[in-house]
């Protein structure tokens, strides 16, 4: 009975946290799948560190750290693409550029004492606003996803057979390099910027180790992610530790038992 009440208490406590980490974890799950077939794990943690600046402008002026990250994302998206079309610079290289230089402006401006809550996410501070747009941008993240899953797949196995098939392979990334943005910024009020990577690798890789077709792989990396967050946020709430780390070992313990398949 006291387990039962203490559960109801973390659902009623945590509620907002517990439906906005749902839908990233599920969204993020589901899009890293694409990520990872397509080599690109590594571009999803780059990328959450370019959030940085975005979200230490929106403690420092009191707007919310979502929309600074989402325009953060979006600068330096737009910049990796841009720069990628003019030259023969690999996405992942022109990512690492744009992720270091973040990194080094967002620890030089976040406040002292709101570092933390921007490395690790603080999903106490998770507001209505917050968990809408968590819950409709997830969904359009994996609806969109799912559209051009077809042009991605295609892009990725040869740029020939992608054209040779109608598909803007140009137009294809540069969608995908945006859904990757949005989850990324949803993403950090969950497990930080500095541990959102592991929220797109670790449920793909996950799914990878079970899967027998694309299609159970990619929603078996969703269904990897929607556990991971919400086993982690009703594990950190009942033992009182910061959601990012606790997200990121349920993540990882997943993964070990997915080695027995």
């Amino acid at each position: 009975m006291n387990a039962g009440v203490n559960i109801m208490e973390i659902i009623t406590n945590n509620y907002l946290a517990l439906i906005s980490a749902i839908f990233v974890g599920l969204a993020a799950g589901y899009l890293g799948s694409f990520m990872v077939l397509r080599r690109m794990a590594l571009v999803g943690d780059a990328l959450s560190h370019v959030a940085l600046p975005g979200v230490a402008l929106g403690l420092l002026f009191g707007f919310n750290p979502l929309l600074g990250a989402l325009s953060a994302l979006f600068i330096g998206v737009i910049g990796v693409w841009l720069i990628e079309r003019r030259t023969s610079l690999s996405t992942e290289s022109l990512v690492g550029l744009f992720f270091t230089v973040s990194l080094s402006i967002g620890l030089l401006i976040t406040p002292e004492e709101e570092l933390l809550e921007a490395l690790f996410g603080d999903l106490t501070k998770v507001t209505t606003i917050d968990t809408l747009l968590a819950v409709a941008l997830s969904i359009l993240v994996i609806w969109l996803t799912g559209k051009i899953s077809k042009g991605v797949v295609l892009s990725t196995l040869s740029e020939d057979l992608a054209k040779s098939n109608g598909i803007k392979s140009s137009k294809i990334n540069f969608i995908f390099l945006i859904l990757v943005a949005v989850i990324v910024a949803l993403g950090i009020k969950v497990v930080g910027t500095l541990l959102m990577g592991a929220l797109v690798v670790i449920p793909a890789i996950t799914s990878k180790n079970m899967a027998k077709s694309l299609k159970s792989y990619v929603w078996g990396g969703a269904i990897a992610g929607l556990l991971s967050a919400t086993i982690g946020i009703f594990l950190a709430a009942s033992l009182s530790l910061p959601p990012g780390p606790i997200v990121v070992l349920v993540s990882a313990v997943l993964f070990v038992i997915s080695l027995v398949f």
